[in-house]
């Protein structure tokens, strides 16, 4: 669940389409700098295939992300707060039988 939410947090987020989209301007800013040593078939086909390039770099930068994302703190995280929670209910009950106690032996 956790790591399905982050996966998709990383797909719409805007890093990587910003990523490929910065791959797909530079290219074309290099194809017109350089235009006299390109056609205009081989800077089309040049400018989509680095898209396409910078696209499948993009996803085993998102799959190795999700990949590397350890999970271990958040559990220790979460099984510190259970353990917080119990000793404070723990301190509250003991708290509530000394309030107790003391009245009972007030009323007495």
């Amino acid at each position: 669940m956790v790591i399905q939410s982050f996966s998709r947090q990383m797909i719409e987020g805007s890093v990587f389409r910003a990523y490929i989209a910065a791959g797909f301007f530079a290219t074309l800013i290099f194809f017109v700098l350089n235009s006299h040593l390109f056609t205009p078939f081989e800077m089309m086909f040049g400018t989509i295939i680095v898209t396409i390039a910078f696209k499948g770099i993009s996803n085993m930068m998102i799959s190795l992300v999700i990949l590397l994302f350890n999970l271990q703190g958040t559990q220790d995280e979460q099984a510190f707060k259970i353990a917080e929670d119990k000793l404070d209910l723990l301190m509250h009950q003991m708290k509530m039988n000394t309030v107790e106690s003391k009245d009972s032996t007030n009323t007495k």
